[in-house]
């Protein structure tokens, strides 16, 4: 602990510029625990004030940049792969989703102080097309509130920070394996959640994306759902033949308007298909007992369509 409070009185800028930035593009470091302590700091006069609000946000800027940039180029792809990462992947899409939708730049400043969807705002926002100038605006304020308000912490509960790291610095390995401690609580907690999402969707039946294609074939069409919210579209605009589009918000107050005598196949691109596993357990519970969530959603249908387009047989267009 006393060599990380050196480490950092030495290298205040670079430091706050690094551990930020890593922490932005995702990787665990804990940048804002360090940002109270540097408050601290800058409180008892080691540190410049100004050196550490100018580098946190920096690093802030830069690092939801790269993943904004990242959303434009690949879209949703880049929001499965974040959220397939997370501990909770079945709430991550739905809530950035909701969240870019009713704040929309707004919301690049609250996220910065939700966990599990930090990381993701930046790169929905330029899945959805939003504007460079006014990502750069929001952004910018959004990591200096957030910089002033660890920072500002620090200042004001300097003297009790001051406590804190005599007895860490003079706890030595016991402090480190308690902290190591907390995080398998939270960890574990987050899997047994992960665990327990998982043996519910084990009751919901799927049809493949196979199966489905074939039902098309054989001219028994069933009505296909798409539970993923406006937002959602907007930044994956993929559809299934003929699919009616119901939010999952909306879908159990629609559930009267759909046909019990048919064949109801719900859809999304949401990992381990949650979105359509939920859905398809509302409708059921609704009196619907023909219903099946579509496993692997719209990747793996979208991979089935490119494999029937190419075994087609070249029609006399191609052919000229």
């Amino acid at each position: 602990m006393r060599a990380l409070i050196e480490l950092l009185i030495q290298h205040d800028f670079l430091l706050i510029f690094l551990v930020t930035l890593a922490a932005r593009i995702g990787a665990p470091l804990p940048a804002a625990p360090l940002l109270v302590v540097a408050g601290g700091l800058a409180a008892a006069g080691r540190l410049s004030g100004v050196s550490l609000v100018v580098s946190a946000v920096l690093a802030n800027v830069l690092g939801d940049a790269l993943w904004f940039v990242a959303g434009r180029i690949h879209g949703h792809r880049v929001l499965r792969l974040l959220c397939r990462v997370s501990l909770s992947p079945d709430v991550c899409v739905r809530q950035s989703e909701s969240l870019i939708a009713r704040w929309g730049g707004s919301s690049l400043l609250a996220a910065k102080f939700l966990p599990g969807i930090s990381v993701v705002a930046a790169p929905m926002a330029g899945a959805l097309g939003m504007g460079w100038r006014r990502f750069i605006a929001y952004d910018a304020v959004a990591g200096l509130v957030w910089t002033l308000c660890f920072l500002g912490l620090g200042l004001v509960f300097s003297d009790q920070i001051q406590d804190v790291l005599d007895v860490l610095a003079n706890a030595g390995k016991w402090a480190l394996v308690t902290l190591g401690l907390l995080l398998a609580v939270v960890v574990a907690w987050r899997w047994w959640r992960r665990r327990s999402m998982a043996r519910q969707q084990g009751e919901i039946e799927r049809i493949s994306v196979e199966d489905a294609a074939a039902l098309l074939d054989q001219d028994m069409t069933p009505v296909f759902i798409d539970v993923r919210s406006d937002t959602g579209r907007a930044a994956d605009p993929r559809s299934l033949p003929q699919a009616l589009h119901i939010p999952l918000a909306r879908l159990a107050s629609k559930a009267e308007e759909l046909p019990k005598d048919r064949l109801l196949v719900l859809y999304c691109n949401c990992p381990n298909e949650i979105s359509a596993v939920t859905g398809a357990r509302q409708l059921q519970d609704r009196g619907h007992a023909r219903v099946l969530a579509l496993e692997g959603g719209l990747d793996a249908w979208e991979v089935i369509e490119r494999r029937r387009a190419a075994s087609a047989p070249p029609t006399s267009e191609s052919l000229a």
